[in-house]
């Protein structure tokens, strides 16, 4: 179980609450409660430019409002990630945010093509928190989850941290109170628990 717990809310719309707000402070909630620390980043709060080369993701500075993203990462021992599904995919903001942080030298060393590269982040696990319209089992087995196993394995897994448990939060336009309310407890639980 964790004690350092880092919550990435990746929701690009700040301005008004969403349910991904709503289960990122019953997780918040539940980990504060039961001793934890916890430290949060909001994505949407953040400015940073989008990469558009190898050779600036590799040798370029990090953007200045981004140190203490890593900062962040680096202090934490579980990371949770709340974000919508838009277009199948994370949305953009928070994929340009995870491309600006896990940088060489600081997600990984060594030679990226060999398979022995020393992964930068391993001893962190994480969790993702995703919601979507549609329900979560078409997600899950028609679309086979393709977009959340790609950031598990290509993302979170190739810089070391593991295990990655996910929740998959469907139809969330259609919830009814009790139903959320089932949903903000289950978050509040895993906080509480530290996963």
């Amino acid at each position: 179980m964790s004690s350092r717990i880092l919550l990435i809310q990746g929701h690009p719309d700040n301005t008004t609450p969403h349910f991904c707000h709503a289960l990122a402070d019953a997780y918040a909630g539940g980990a504060a409660g039961a001793g934890r620390e916890v430290r949060r980043l909001d994505v949407a709060t953040l400015d940073f430019p989008l990469l558009r080369s190898q050779q600036e993701w590799e040798h370029g500075p990090l953007p200045h409002g981004l140190a203490h993203a890593q900062d962040a990462i680096r202090w934490c021992d579980h990371m949770v990630l709340f974000f919508p599904l838009w277009l199948g995919d994370m949305p953009a903001m928070l994929k340009g945010f995870l491309e600006q942080v896990a940088r060489p030298g600081f997600a990984f060393n060594g030679d990226r093509t060999s398979p022995m590269m020393k992964k930068g982040l391993t001893g962190r696990s994480a969790r993702v928190v995703v919601t979507m319209g549609m329900p979560a089992a078409v997600y899950r087995w028609y679309f086979r989850a393709h977009s959340v196993r790609s950031l598990e394995r290509n993302i979170l897994g190739f810089v070391g941290i593991a295990p990655v448990n996910e929740t998959l939060i469907g139809a969330v336009g259609e919830l009814d109170g009790k139903t959320a309310g089932k949903w903000l407890a289950r978050m509040r639980k895993a906080g509480a628990d530290g996963v």
